[in-house]
């Protein structure tokens, strides 16, 4: 377990990938609690590297079996900014970005904030391929998941599709 790591705290490491943007895109995830790590992951013929971001994380957080105290990393500043941030403005909003136009991936905006809310989560943003060891393993989680979905030998998500 790694020093910054604490006992009781759910850590959630999170990447998404997109060969083509759109295209096709794999997530990756991996938790770990206490000494125990899960990895998981998925993919999507058409999709964008955005949604793919936000599905490692929504599927991570769907893969707890109650609610927790964890911290999630991400290398992504729009799943940070976002969720930490900017939905606030966005609900009040009516579901619209300042500039008056509809918010990109509310689906998954609307599934995130309700998840979210059932857990006591803490957010961190680190530079994506700059050798934070668990962001890597999620990247190459997210990547790997395009090649072996491509061969079929994952399901697709079809939640990652473009809506």
């Amino acid at each position: 377990m790694k020093n910054s790591e604490n006992r009781g705290e759910v850590y959630i490491y999170s990447d998404g990938a997109c060969s083509g943007n759109p295209g096709p895109g794999g997530w990756g995830a991996v938790l770990r609690y206490n000494g125990a790590e899960k990895r998981l992951c998925g993919w999507c013929g058409n999709t964008t590297n955005n949604r793919m971001e936000l599905l490692a994380v929504i599927r991570a957080l769907e893969a707890l079996t109650r609610p927790v105290q964890g911290v999630i990393t991400t290398d992504s500043q729009y799943v940070k900014d976002g969720i930490t941030g900017w939905i606030k403005t966005w609900k009040k909003n009516g579901w619209r970005t300042s500039g008056k136009k509809p918010v990109k991936n509310r689906d998954l905006w609307e599934r995130l904030d309700k998840l979210a809310a059932t857990h006591a989560l803490r957010w961190n943003w680190v530079k994506g391929h700059a050798g934070h060891e668990f962001n890597e393993i999620a990247d190459s989680l997210a990547a790997g998941a395009i090649i072996r979905g491509q061969k079929g030998e994952l399901p697709e998500d079809i939640d990652g599709l473009i809506e």
